[in-house]
């Protein structure tokens, strides 16, 4: 029995060293330029995850980023699923960044109570710096809904 413990110990190990060396090739790729090429790397490692990947708190991080790659690349669509998976992965729920791709994507969908209540959420979690780094629609239509 101690033998297989010491087996499942090393290859769960293994998996996810070899996860985090996908998501590393694919966070690399993204920032070259190569938005395709860095979704195959998540799409590779959210496969290694073993049965349902949103038990994983691997799964979070992987669907956040190979969001972010659709999100870039304003496939809003595809960007809405991930972030969606990502919120109900472990850690997912609360979590700002999340929430502030949620409620810009709500945005773009132009549900706007959802997208208001998304962002209010990064807002609460994350503070003003979180909405710095995008558009400042975003931060713009917040301001309209509540009080900063």
């Amino acid at each position: 029995m101690r033998g297989s413990e010491s087996f499942w110990k090393k290859r769960t190990g293994t998996v996810h060293e070899r996860i985090a060396e996908l998501c590393k090739e694919g966070d690399a790729l993204a920032s070259a330029g190569r938005p395709e090429d860095a979704k195959q790397q998540y799409i590779a490692a959210l496969k290694l995850l073993p049965g349902e990947p949103r038990q994983w708190e691997a799964a979070t991080w992987i669907y956040v980023a190979l969001g972010d790659v659709h999100f870039r690349s304003q496939n809003f669509d595809k960007a809405f699923k991930c972030f969606y998976n990502a919120v109900q992965c472990p850690k997912g729920l609360g979590n700002p960044y999340i929430h502030l791709r949620l409620g810009q994507l709500y945005f773009e969908q132009n549900n706007v109570d959802k997208a208001a209540d998304e962002l209010t959420r990064a807002y609460m979690g994350g503070g003003l710096d979180i909405f710095l780094e995008d558009d400042p629609k975003y931060l713009d239509f917040l301001e309209m809904r509540i009080f900063l």
